[in-house]
């Protein structure tokens, strides 16, 4: 069934969110621009990591169908996938599911973020493959 929770074990789900009183919408269920501002966060960080650069802009994010909701005191969870790298680019999927119901929320089948020089211009990053290292953190956000 679509709306179960995915059985993809290609998609990391590292971040969980508690849904509280103020990420709720008109009617009471998880507000959906809260959910965009949580996936797009988690998708920069996954992009700065895995390209290492921390200017990783987000660039493209296809069609969004919300499947289900996620009430007030609810658990979620959200999970990324890279499924392309570009020489510029990078391209994820993302996944999100209600860990109280056991459903669904989202998918979002392409998410792209472009790796940017200082000058804001598209530059190579050099990567064609997920690393699970620390080692692509950029230097600059590194510290001694």
């Amino acid at each position: 069934m679509a709306d179960e929770i995915s059985r993809d074990e290609n998609i990391n789900f590292r971040t969980r969110k508690w849904v509280r009183p103020e990420d709720l919408n008109a009617n009471g269920t998880l507000f959906g621009g809260s959910l965009l501002r949580w996936i797009d966060e988690e998708a920069a960080i996954y992009a700065i990591i895995q390209l290492g650069n921390n200017r990783a802009v987000t660039k493209y994010m296809s069609e969004i169908e919300f499947v289900s909701s996620a009430e007030q005191g609810d658990l979620i969870e959200m999970g990324l996938k890279a499924t392309h790298f570009g020489r510029t680019s990078m391209t994820m999927r993302a996944e999100v599911r209600n860990m109280i119901t056991r459903q669904r929320i989202l998918a979002i089948e392409r998410i792209v973020f472009v790796s940017l020089d200082e000058n804001g211009k598209p530059t190579p990053h050099g990567y064609d493959c997920i690393t699970y290292d620390r080692d692509r953190i950029p230097t600059e956000l590194q510290r001694d």
